[in-house]
């Protein structure tokens, strides 16, 4: 019998849950939001969460077909460059990268070479694309506002929503880095709680809300929209953008977002080393508000 496995692969040093998903009777499985460990203080990086990934598709006997982004982070480093080496599969984002790489690239002074259209990644996806799972099929949605190339995949009553959405004891994504828009992020909202009430919703972080001391990343429409503290009592347009306006300009800036940026728009891999056989990453001064 054809079954969706859903697993979640939590990192609690960023917070981020990546999810594996497969058809266990094809054997194909797709990976979502991958996490490669950073070491700020030190440069290092780690695969440690990505070879847990690997070790258990590869005792289950699965196929990657896809490694899919649901935006370009900025709180945590991309493993999808070495899962792809190790796991094969088709790296894919939402077309709206080229509008975020068109915005950073010079806040980060990129080569000339770097071209902002979207080259580095396998595909760029847009609303109404169906990718293909073994039996099952992931529909893609265009859902920006915290980013402009924001998107969610739909697949057999479940969504993955990326930072759009948060568990509803802490609410909705942040609106305020470059490109990022409240009312694009209300009107994305919309469109995914318009899905069936009894769609899994499967979120990209958690931070535990101040009255739950566990972990959790998994609620459905039909909660979302009851029990979200952002979005509670048929909230209105003016009223939401009010609110995420006010709270984002009183939020810090994600401890990763330099790296992880510039790592990310380039589909996860570094820049070229240099002469000195050394990868560098730039911190600009004075250039995020």
């Amino acid at each position: 019998m054809t079954q969706l496995s859903i697993k979640c692969f939590f990192d609690e040093i960023t917070n981020t849950a990546t999810y594996l998903i497969a058809d266990t009777e094809s054997k194909e499985c797709v990976i979502i939001d991958s996490v490669l460990g950073f070491e700020m203080a030190s440069g290092k990086t780690s695969t440690a969460l990505a070879d847990d990934i690997i070790a258990y598709v590869t005792t289950q006997h699965w196929q990657c077909r896809w490694i899919l982004e649901t935006h370009a982070h900025a709180d945590h480093l991309t493993a999808a460059p070495y899962l792809q080496e190790k796991l094969g599969g088709t790296l894919a984002i939402g077309k709206h990268i080229v509008d975020v790489q068109k915005i950073f690239k010079p806040i980060f002074n990129f080569e000339q070479t770097f071209i902002s259209d979207g080259r580095q990644f396998d595909r760029l996806l847009t609303e109404g694309d169906v990718l293909n799972l073994g039996f099952f099929e992931i529909n893609v949605i265009h859902t920006p506002g915290h980013t402009p190339a924001c998107v969610s995949f739909i697949v057999d009553g479940n969504a993955f929503v990326g930072d759009t959405l948060f568990m509803p004891d802490y609410g909705t994504a942040r609106c305020d880095f470059p490109g990022g828009d409240a009312a694009m992020l209300y009107h994305s909202i919309e469109k995914i709680l318009s899905l069936p009430t009894d769609t899994k919703i499967y979120v990209g972080h958690d931070y535990k809300a101040d009255n739950r001391d566990y972990f959790a990343w998994q609620s459905t429409v039909a909660e979302q929209k009851s029990e979200n503290i952002h979005l509670k009592g048929d909230v209105v347009l003016d009223d939401f953008v009010a609110y995420r306006n006010k709270r984002d300009a009183s939020l810090a800036m994600p401890k990763l977002i330099i790296p992880s940026v510039q790592v990310n728009i380039r589909a996860g891999h570094f820049p070229k080393a240099e002469d000195n056989g050394l990868q560098y990453l730039t911190l600009p001064l004075n250039a995020l508000k």
